[in-house]
C-alpha cells in the first residue's frame, strides 16, 4: 500500500523511529501507565469514555458468539460484551495492563497475549471483533485489518472506537486541551507525561475518519460506515467480513 496511507510504522508520535524501536517504546508506555490507566481514561476525557464505550456496546447488541476485544488493556470494553451470551477474550500485547485488569476481578474472561499484526486465532473463528483507541498502536496497521479480517468469520462484524478529527468550530479547543492539559495531568497523576505525550501525538497521526474507512475497506472488509461521538473527538467504525469465504 501506499506509505502516505500508512504513516504509524515508522513514528513514535512526533519522533521518527525504526519499526523495532517503535514497538519497543509502546511497549513501554502501557508497562508505566498500566497501574493508573483506568483513572488516567476518566480524569482526561471527564468520564465521558465511558459513555463512548457503551455505545459501542449498544452498536454490537445482538452479535454473539466468540468475541475478540483487541487491545483490550484493562478489560473495560470486554465486561461491558460480557453478557453471558458471548465468550469474550482480551488480546493485548502488554502483560502489565492485562494483570491490571485481572486483579479487578468480576465477569469471567479469557486473557490471551498477542499483537494486531499477529492474532493468536485461527482463520474464520470470531464473530465479533472490537478494538478501543488501540489500533493507533499497531506498528503496521494494514497488517493489522488484514489479520482481523482473517480471523474474523464469514459474515463477522469489526467495530473499532477510536479517536478522530473534531468538527471545526471545536477543533481549536480540543487541540489546546490535548497539548496543555493531558501531559499534566499524566504528570500530576501517573507520574508519566512523556507517555501522555506519545498518547496524544500518536491520535493526530492516525487517519482520520474517511482515511480509516478507506484503510478498512481495502482490507477486504464490506458495509464500512463510521458514527461520530461527541462531534468527531471520537469515532465507531464499522465492517463485517463478506459473508462467502476467501478473498
Amino acid at each position: 500500500m501506499p506509505e502516505s496511507i500508512d504513516p504509524l510504522e515508522h513514528s513514535f508520535g512526533r519522533q521518527p523511529v525504526v519499526t523495532d524501536e517503535r514497538r519497543a517504546r509502546i511497549r513501554e508506555v502501557f508497562e508505566v501507565v498500566a497501574p493508573r490507566y483506568d483513572l488516567m481514561n476518566d480524569l482526561m476525557s471527564f468520564g465521558i469514555h465511558r459513555l463512548w464505550k457503551r455505545t459501542l456496546r449498544r452498536r454490537c447488541a445482538g452479535i454473539t458468539g466468540q468475541v475478540v476485544d483487541l487491545a483490550g488493556g484493562t478489560g473495560d470494553v470486554a465486561r461491558l460484551l460480557a453478557d453471558g451470551k458471548r465468550i469474550v477474550t482480551v488480546c493485548d500485547p502488554s502483560l502489565a495492563m492485562m494483570a491490571a485488569g485481572r486483579a479487578q476481578g468480576g465477569v469471567a474472561l479469557n486473557w490471551l497475549a498477542g499483537e494486531a499484526e499477529a492474532l493468536p486465532f485461527a482463520a474464520n473463528s470470531v464473530d465479533l471483533l472490537t478494538v478501543s483507541f488501540g489500533l493507533r498502536n499497531a506498528t503496521r496497521l494494514s497488517q493489522a485489518l488484514a489479520e482481523i479480517r482473517r480471523v474474523l468469520k464469514p459474515g463477522g462484524h469489526f467495530v473499532c472506537l477510536e479517536f478522530s478529527r473534531p468538527v471545526r468550530w471545536l477543533a481549536p479547543f480540543y487541540d489546546l486541551y490535548s497539548w496543555l492539559v493531558i501531559p499534566r495531568l499524566g504528570a500530576a497523576v501517573a507520574g508519566q507525561p512523556i507517555a501522555y505525550q506519545y498518547l496524544v501525538e500518536s491520535i493526530r497521526r492516525f487517519p482520520d475518519q474517511a482515511e480509516f474507512a478507506a484503510l478498512v475497506s481495502a482490507a477486504g472488509l464490506v458495509n464500512v460506515r463510521w458514527e461520530n461521538l461527541s462531534f468527531g473527538i471520537a469515532c465507531l467504525h464499522f465492517g463485517e467480513k463478506p459473508p462467502a469465504a476467501g478473498w
